[in-house]
């Protein structure tokens, strides 16, 4: 008989080699698993932390404080022999125009003070200048008063050519409404103070008179149809003030505002809306007692005034309504220069910012909405002229010894501040300070509205719906699921509600908007009868399934029991949409949303929270459920089975050992579906209208940060301040649900650390 131990040990030896190859082989490939996982881990880490450095990138320029820097100081173009009327740059801030008391246009190199051109005016032979008016600084019109009770309207001009592609501006004066001086006052009495406001086809001119009389003139173009030629049509109205002297006059670009006002702090608001009569509107004080008016002037828009007084205080009125709809002037915020009186106020073309200089020689830099003062700047001399870009990046100062400074301004992002993104703000023909988010308009003159706190709520309202109807469902059938469920059972039940994961939340959000939201609409009595009537119904199909025979309860197998109720819910939620007519019929007289409307004042929207809760709940359902159920399931069976050996009933030992063992898991489930719901997009997107409001109603839609950085990306300029504070919203939501996470993982670990002794 052979040696079976020689025979094993050879055996053994041959094979050695082989089993270190393979031993070798597993701990390489263990090792590379390791690497390469580990790898992927900090991956994930470097982009996640890559993202956030990206985001605040972007975002930083916002809260960039504003600079200035001199480009250049010279003596007064034309000679110090004029007196200055207005200053003024064009677009490009290559050209600076000086008008002066004696109807020269002095056009000049802003950076050098070179003399470019210098035109003299059309003022009519044998009068003298005895006012000046600047017209809406958008339309570059100018207004001379005359001796003799008339007044001409030019306008500068600047065209831009290209010759050898060069760029080339030369500037011109035009005479929009004809070369010829216009009669204001056909008593040829001289035009003290001025004040014009014009369209592309009519013109607007308040002129202060002799002995206080404010006359309203306006013009209309009239064309003849036989010789094509232009003419005027005059039509004047008194405005019966009553104020003595009149030191300011300002007319609004709709010419339907009048606004007069003396140094001692009154200003009287007529309505020229009739065309024929001035209606007196109220009498205001705008001032603080001891303080005068020193400049009075509009904000981008003509909605708002600026005015500044002798103790530095610049602040900002506008028209609103009473409780009884009356108009009247409030004052809606205050900025601080200096403690010397105002000089000059230069509003800015496309924003609502304004620049203001007091008369020892300081000048600020503010932002109305913003409520901010960005930047104080001080000058050896006290301001007596300001003439602001049209793109608001630079300046031209002339101070009170006729030296011209020429500014670049970089400030870039002035409407963004604590204030304005989180705190109400008072808005121009707005009652109130409110929350608004409001981006865009057709209007030049808009005034952005970037408040992101209606946003956040929108994005809280809408995943606080979304869970509350998701996370009992998901949680109840976690349990039932992993704990009660026959096995069989439960490997047809997991997959199929772990596949709804995978539908596409693009279909979801179109389901919601285009079927869903009308078919609540129209069942608003079933829908909510149903919510009532199901779970009572439920209960009472357990307790009739308790009390059946033996003989019966036992043909279906433990575990299978949950399959019953299936048509008992599907018989509920029919009798609930079959009885949503006659409901309505009878308890809201066939109109549940009018109802709503009318007797309780809740308004309706039909894509609203209620369609989100519904529409996102079922997209959240799955995360929730799977990651729930695995942790029941997971809890070590020896736990269970001494629960039940010790005397415990099975929902004892679900309640005082199951869940508490596998709370950590069931709350990462929770946190895992919130930040879901949070970051929802599509679904919020065409499910709730997509308005940004402030309303905790079920029946109202809301806004998200996700949803709005969606939709206004792919149109807000880059590098705009739109744009940076999408880019905001990102961060705001990347830091909620880094927030959430972090404190979910806190959370989890006490639980864990809490129940481990199970």
């Amino acid at each position: 008989m052979p040696d079976m131990t020689s025979e094993n040990t050879s055996l053994l030896e041959h094979r050695q080699p082989e089993l270190a190859r393979r031993r070798k082989w597993r701990l390489l490939k263990d090792s590379l698993a390791r690497y390469v996982v580990g790898l992927g881990g900090i991956s994930v880490i470097i982009a996640i932390v890559l993202i956030f450095f990206y985001l605040l990138y972007v975002v930083i320029p916002l809260f960039a404080r504003a600079s200035i820097e001199t480009l250049a100081d010279y003596p007064a173009p034309g000679g110090a022999g004029h007196t200055t009327q207005l200053i003024a740059l064009e677009e490009q801030n290559e050209i600076g125009v000086r008008f002066t008391a004696n109807g020269q246009a002095i056009f000049f190199n802003a950076k050098t003070g070179g003399l470019v051109e210098e035109l003299s005016l059309a003022i009519p032979p044998n009068t003298a200048v005895t006012s000046f008016a600047p017209g809406n600084p958008a339309n570059h019109l100018v207004a001379f008063g005359l001796s003799d009770g008339r007044a001409l309207i030019a306008k500068h001009h600047y065209q831009l050519s290209y010759p050898g592609d060069q760029r080339v501006i030369t500037p011109n004066i035009e005479y929009p409404f004809g070369g010829e001086a216009l009669i204001i006052d056909e008593k040829s009495r001289a035009i003290k103070k001025l004040e014009i406001r014009a369209t592309d086809e009519a013109l607007s001119v308040v002129a202060l008179l002799e002995d206080a009389v404010v006359l309203i003139v306006h013009f209309e173009k009239q064309e003849s149809l036989l010789t094509e030629e232009v003419s005027l049509q005059r039509s004047a109205v008194t405005v019966d003030h009553g104020m003595g002297l009149v030191e300011f006059m300002l007319l609004d670009k709709e010419r339907r505002n009048l606004f007069l006002a003396n140094r001692n702090g009154a200003i009287r608001h007529y309505d020229l809306s009739d065309g024929n009569s001035a209606v007196l509107l109220g009498t205001t004080s705008v001032v603080e007692q001891g303080a005068q008016i020193s400049y009075l002037t509009f904000l981008t828009g003509e909605l708002s005034l600026l005015v500044g007084d002798t103790s530095g205080l610049i602040s900002q009125w506008f028209t609103t309504r009473d409780a009884l709809g009356n108009r009247k002037l409030a004052q809606v915020r205050q900025f601080k220069l200096d403690r010397y009186p105002i000089f000059a106020i230069a509003q800015e073309e496309r924003r609502k910012g304004f620049i203001a200089a007091d008369d020892k020689g300081n000048v600020g830099v503010f932002h109305s909405t913003a409520e901010r003062r960005l930047l104080v700047e001080q000058i050896p001399h006290p301001v007596k002229f300001l003439g602001l870009s049209p793109r608001a990046n630079a300046l031209l100062i002339e101070d009170s010894r006729g030296t011209y400074r020429f500014w670049k301004l970089q400030n870039e992002h002035p409407e963004i501040s604590w204030s304005s993104l989180w705190s109400k703000v008072w808005y121009e023909s707005y009652n109130e300070p409110r929350y608004i988010w409001q981006s865009s308009s057709a209007s030049n003159d808009f005034e952005p509205k970037m408040s992101l706190t209606p946003l956040v709520f929108g994005t809280f309202k809408g995943a606080f719906y979304a869970m509350l109807f998701a996370v009992p469902l998901a949680i109840m059938g976690a349990i039932y699921t992993a704990y009660f469920m026959a096995p069989r059972m439960r490997r047809l039940v997991k997959p199929s509600i772990e596949t709804m994961e995978a539908l596409p939340t693009v279909i979801l959000g179109f389901l919601a908007g285009l079927w869903l939201a009308p078919y609540v609409e129209n069942h608003l009595p079933g829908i909510f009868s149903m919510l009532l009537i199901l779970p009572v119904g439920v209960l009472l199909a357990g307790y009739a399934w308790h009390s059946l025979p033996g003989s019966i309860k036992h043909r279906v197998p433990d575990g299978w029991t949950a399959a019953l109720l299936i048509p008992v819910i599907l018989l509920i939620s029919w009798v609930s949409m079959s009885l949503s007519l006659p409901l309505e019929t009878w308890l809201f007289d066939g109109n549940m949303r009018g109802w709503l409307t009318n007797e309780m004042g809740i308004n309706f929207d039909q894509r609203n929270a209620l369609v989100v809760g519904f529409a996102m709940g079922f997209a959240v359902i799955p995360n929730i459920f799977s990651i729930a159920e695995d942790a029941i399931f997971s809890v070590p069976k020896h736990l269970t089975i001494g629960s039940l050996a010790l005397g415990a009933t099975p929902w004892q030992t679900l309640v005082r050992v199951v869940l508490l063992t596998a709370s950590p898991g069931i709350f990462s489930a929770i946190m895992i579906g919130l930040g879901r719901a949070v970051g929802e997009t599509m679904i919020v997107l065409m499910a709730t209208g997509n308005t940004p409001v402030m309303d905790l109603s079920i029946f109202q839609g809301m806004r998200t940060l996700a949803a709005n950085i969606a939709v206004e990306m792919p149109e807000s300029e880059v590098a705009s301040t739109h744009y940076r504070v999408l880019f905001l919203a990102a961060l705001v939501l990347f830091m909620l649900t880094f927030l959430f996470n972090t404190l979910a993982e806190l959370v989890r670990q006490r639980l864990r650390v809490k129940y481990s002794s199970l």
